[in-house]
């Protein structure tokens, strides 16, 4: 059957809308929350670990309701966004005693996955106060790291890896995607959006020992949260991006 719209990769044909419509008219009290939740399930619209595509779904909703397809049930209530007004983290004091030294006095170093653990605050705090773009809510897929030295007993790194946006062109070209690998295989990129080595920390050669290092277990972790690999990661900067 041939589409009416294409939202987020996925085609709505006619018998959708239809079926959509049949479900308010059938469920006139339910919210929109729920009625997203619902046609997660019948259409079985999940992401790679299993979870429902809710709030892409609600966006589908809207955007056919501001079309004209149907007619969504009002709003109960409307939800806190934290990206409209967003409320900067706390800062978290630190020992800020300079480490200036070679790498091998520094080793070993731990990296700890810290989203949605008590250390996350840290991780957020470091980012707002000394990083350069300071801090921003992560959307879709994201893994926050901190690096700790355990013979100084400190943090003296972090790392943000986020899913990859659906269009940009310097980004395919330099792979060399065409849409159809694209769409296929996006999925299965990370972008490294925030790095940071506080100023304290003055050592020779850790930022490249630390994103080698990082390389080779982001795969797994995300694995573990997201229920698919990263095969490639890529790391963009004003001059353009480099695999690693």
């Amino acid at each position: 059957m041939k589409s009416v719209i294409k939202y987020r990769g996925r085609h709505v044909t006619a018998g959708d809308i239809s079926f959509i419509k049949e479900l308010i008219s059938k469920n006139p009290v339910v919210g929109r929350c729920e009625l997203s939740r619902q046609i997660c399930q019948e259409w079985n619209w999940v992401q790679a670990n299993g979870h429902l595509r809710d709030m892409v779904c609600r966006g589908l909703l809207l955007e056919l309701d501001r079309g004209g397809y149907i007619k969504l049930p009002p709003r109960k209530f409307k939800p806190f966004n934290p990206f409209l007004k967003p409320k900067p983290p706390e800062e978290i004091e630190l020992d800020q005693t300079p480490i200036k030294t070679t790498l091998k006095e520094i080793l070993p170093l731990t990296f700890v996955q810290v989203r949605r653990t008590a250390r996350e605050k840290l991780f957020n705090s470091l980012i707002c106060h000394h990083h350069y773009l300071g801090y921003t809510q992560p959307v879709g897929e994201h893994l926050k790291y901190l690096v700790f030295s355990i013979s100084k007993q400190r943090p003296v790194a972090c790392f943000a890896w986020s899913s990859a946006v659906r269009h940009l062109e310097s980004r395919d070209r330099f792979i060399g995607w065409n849409k159809e690998t694209r769409t296929r295989n996006l999925h299965l990129l990370a972008y490294n959006t925030r790095f940071l080595i506080p100023d304290w920390v003055m050592v020779p050669h850790l930022a490249s020992h630390l994103l080698a290092r990082c390389a080779k277990i982001i795969s797994s972790d995300w694995e573990k949260l997201y229920n698919h690999r990263e095969v490639r990661l890529l790391v963009g900067n004003l001059c353009g991006y480099r695999t690693v």
